[in-house]
């Protein structure tokens, strides 16, 4: 992304903050027209002491005493309306990329399961904290930076051709030069930047996945594997930090000297200029102090071609995100039926993207409201599969599926998701306590709401056994909790939402059968009348429900209740067959 086009793309966040934007730019336009009066007053004070007729003190007092004053005025002028242009302008700033960070938030929330595998968390925080921090950068600093030396250079070169136009020319003859390097060391620079904040989102994915998975590093004795990765890594952001720093470094050094060429061109030129009688002292005296004025934004150029190639660079990487559409969307005029939990699969499949082989093929079943579908099948058979699809975290390639005999498109994803509840294998808890990671959808929960949700999760004797009781605070993902209580507890949120379809994806893997069989007998008292799809690989779980879909492969092989499929040859009856042996053990 060039910087025109960043610009492009950043303009509509700044125009919705134009008036403060604009309002410091020109209060910093107005700042160099007080900074550069100060030479042109100057001029006039020198030339009147260095008249041919000599004044008397009481007339140089009454010429330099204005001067003087105006002067101080002036400066005061120009400290004052900086002090407010900038403040104005940082503001902007921080505005704006708060203003990102939140679009950007909010799009993540909409993203679905093949984003996230493409993007890494790392990288995402990278982007949402390092890029858009450039972003502010480029609006708050760079841009008011590039601002002030465009206004500087702009009002000086008027003050200084006012004077002489012959040596204003002169001065000007090393612009050619700072074009001809900036516009070289531009495109490395940005290249050169965007090779670093890469290396920074590579490093932050690899530290988070690194701390979020320390347990089986250190089990498995990693732990000196790891830290050489991680210094590999390290080594080569530090490599592309220095390749930044070399670049940006030679243009830095480069642009003073091609100044110096202008206080060249000052001495010489100018003292001819001055002894042929063509400009006066007081002028000559002048130059010297606009050139300082011009010579700065010369010195300056080097580091702002490097920090705008640098905010382009993260701005480009933040509009990558952005421009991700989401993999769900909701269809137009979307309806808001009351949903009572019937189910229907008509000719369903899908396919994973890259993948020739179907998750889901030609699936077809019912599931009247207020009823239980188990879902059985090997590893790999498409369960989970299936229930992402009810809550549109996938979409059928093929087929239909309708909820209340409505096509599941036609809702909303808010409105659907707040109907159809999914508590997934693997919980994820957050650093809050048990009472409100329980009450997670409506932290206005009763207490009694609450308790009621966790007896029915068998998380009682967990409750008790914390001093705090459910205002103990968990650890990060729920570090302070076993598998199987952190399962419980995840399963509680969800039985406390009393959707009316509830989805439970094997939430009894990390759970004894004694305590399975509690929370089955619970669910069902508590659920009557509400509609329970849940996912299980054992037969014991599966026969609870009212009926139970067996698939293989993708496939249904089989439908019915646990009677019925125990009487026929299968998959159902050899996976009830092998688990009663396992019960049983060696005889």
């Amino acid at each position: 992304m060039t910087i025109k086009s960043t610009l492009r793309r950043l303009w509509p966040y700044i125009q919705q903050h134009a008036l403060p934007f604009w309002g410091g730019m020109a209060g910093l336009l107005i700042a160099r027209l007080f900074e550069a009066a100060i030479p042109f007053l100057m001029k006039q004070g020198i030339d009147a002491l260095a008249s041919p007729d000599t004044p008397s003190l009481n007339e140089i007092s009454n010429t330099l005493g204005p001067i003087a004053l105006i002067i101080v005025l002036c400066v005061t002028a120009q400290i004052v309306v900086t002090i407010f242009s900038r403040i104005l302008i940082r503001r902007t700033g921080v505005i704006v990329a708060a203003d990102m960070r939140h679009k950007l938030y909010d799009h993540l929330q909409k993203q679905g399961p093949i984003f996230f595998a493409q993007y890494p968390v790392g990288d995402l925080m990278a982007r949402a904290i390092n890029d858009i921090t450039r972003v502010r950068e480029l609006i708050a600093g760079t841009s008011r930076t590039t601002m002030v030396l465009i206004f500087t250079a702009t009002v000086g070169l008027s003050f200084m051709t006012l004077l002489s136009w012959q040596l204003t020319l002169a001065v000007m003859l090393p612009a050619p030069l700072i074009t001809y390097f900036a516009h070289v060391y531009a495109q490395r620079i940005y290249l050169a930047s965007q090779r670093t904040q890469e290396g920074f989102a590579d490093l932050s994915t690899f530290v988070q996945q690194n701390l979020n998975g320390i347990r089986t590093v250190q089990a498995m004795a990693q732990e000196h594997r790891e830290i050489e990765k991680f210094a590999s890594r390290n080594q080569a952001f530090a490599d592309d930090n220095i390749a930044l720093f070399k670049d940006s470094s030679a243009i830095g050094a480069i642009m003073p000297v091609i100044a110096a060429i202008s206080t060249m061109i000052i001495i010489g030129y100018g003292s001819h200029l001055y002894q042929a009688g063509t400009i006066s002292l007081g002028t000559f005296t002048a130059f010297f102090s606009y050139l300082a004025l011009l010579l700065w934004p010369i010195r300056e150029a080097g580091s702002i071609v490097t920090q705008w190639q640098r905010g382009a660079s993260g701005t480009a990487r933040v509009f990558e995100i952005l421009d991700h559409p989401p993999e769900i969307v909701d269809q137009p005029n979307p309806t808001h039926p009351k949903l009572t939990g019937s189910i229907e699969f008509k000719q369903v499949s899908y396919r994973f993207p890259n993948k020739d082989q179907y998750a889901i093929e030609a699936l077809s079943f019912s599931v009247p409201a207020g009823k239980t579908l188990a879902v059985v099948g090997r590893v790999g058979s498409g369960k989970s599969t299936l229930l992402r699809l009810l809550v549109r975290m996938l979409e059928p390639e093929q087929g239909e599926i309708l909820l209340d005999q409505t096509p599941i498109r036609a809702y909303p994803l808010p409105y659907l998701r707040k109907n159809v509840c999914l508590v997934l294998q693997d919980p994820f808890l957050f650093a809050d306590s048990l009472g409100g990671n329980i009450a997670y959808d409506d932290p206005d929960r009763s207490q009694e709401a609450i308790l009621t949700s966790a007896q029915a999760a068998a998380l009682n004797s967990t409750i008790e056994a914390f001093p705090e009781g459910l205002d103990t605070v968990l650890g990060e993902r729920g570090v302070t909790l076993s598998g199987g209580q952190k399962q419980r507890a995840a399963l509680a949120r969800g039985i406390i939402r009393m959707s009316p379809l509830l989805i439970l994806d094997d939430c009894f893997s990390a759970v004894d059968t004694e305590t399975e069989e509690h929370i089955l007998t619970e669910l069902k008292l508590l659920r009557a009348g509400l509609t329970t799809l849940m996912v299980s690989n054992r037969v014991s779980t599966a026969r609870h429900a009212d009926e139970i879909l067996v698939l293989d492969e993708g496939k249904q092989v089989a439908f019915g209740t646990h009677e019925v499929l125990m009487t026929q040859q299968g998959l159902y009856r050899d996976l009830a067959h092998a688990q009663q042996m396992t019960e049983e053990g060696p005889q």
